[in-house]
Parts: structure tokens; sequence; C-alpha cells
């Protein structure tokens, strides 16, 4: 029987994946859709609505930059941008340099960026709820996983760059 990394199967791809709980992705779009409902269903008005919004459009550009510089550096190290596919490497290079979840910090961006643009409270603590979430199903998961994976390595990486910020 072959085996990968982690000791478990070869022939069973979800054996060698971290076991997130939710796709990220899909996720923070299900949390931006109750966002959305709440804030046509019932606001509760941000004040000032300029420099929220401003603050939005602010936010909403960062999450698109850091998203696309995070994608482009796993595309360069040849690792999958899936987490529920294998990680093939250890990316720390781009915005990998500053956050260990540059992906995920621009989904809570993005979430709390459109938030603001519709001056709403309930999205913007939505963000909370998203980051949550984000931090138990998923990165909790990923981190124990690439311990495993690729042991000495990751933990030196884990100890020079910060989780979310």
């Amino acid at each position: 029987m072959a085996s990968t990394a982690l000791g478990q199967d070869a022939r069973n791809p979800a054996a060698d994946s971290p076991g997130v709980l939710v796709f990220p992705p899909a996720l923070a779009l299900a949390v931006l859709l109750v966002g959305a409902g709440a804030h046509f269903l019932h606001p509760l008005p941000l004040s000032p609505r300029l420099p929220a919004r401003v603050a939005g459009a602010l936010l909403a550009c960062t999450a698109a930059c850091i998203v696309l510089t995070a994608r482009a550096a796993m595309a360069r190290a040849g690792t999958n941008v899936n987490p529920s596919l294998p990680a093939t490497a250890i990316v720390s290079d781009g915005p990998f340099r500053f956050t260990r979840n540059p992906m995920y910090l621009s989904l809570c961006l993005l979430n709390l960026g459109i938030a603001l643009l519709w001056c709403d409270l309930v999205p913007v603590l939505l963000t909370a709820v998203l980051a949550a979430v984000l931090h138990y199903g998923v990165i909790v998961r990923e981190e124990r996983y690439l311990e495993r994976k690729f042991g000495d390595a990751y933990s030196a990486y884990r100890g020079r760059v910060r989780r979310w910020l």
C-alpha cells in the first residue's frame, strides 16, 4: 500500500488534505448573502455614510489586490489554491510574508468593505462571524495539516509570520 507524507493511503486524494469544514469562498458568499438579506429587510444604518463608503471601497480594493498577489504566489510555488487539495509547498513570498492566510484575510476584508459600502451594521458584524468560522473551521485545520506534512519547515514559517496580520 502506497502512503503519502501523512502516512495515509495515497489512493485516497482526500487523505492528503486538511479536511476543512467548508469551502472558504462559499462560506464568504453565504455570509455576504445573509448580510445582504439583513441589509434589505431591516437595515441598521451606519453614519457618517461618506467615510464608511470610502473605507468600504478601500477595503474592497485592498482585498482584491491581496487575493490576486496571493494566488500568484501560490501559482509560482506550484501549490494548490483549493484547500481540499494537497498542499505541495509552503508559500512564504508575496503577501505570505506578512500573513499566513492572505486569501482568508482578503475574504474578510471584502465582506467588511461591502458591508461598509452598504453602510449597514449587521453585515459589518457578520464579518466577525466569517472570521471566526474561517479561523476554527479552516485555518486551525490547515495549520495542523501543514505541521504534519511539512514539520519543522512549517513550524519555522509559523514562528516568523502571523496568522492574520
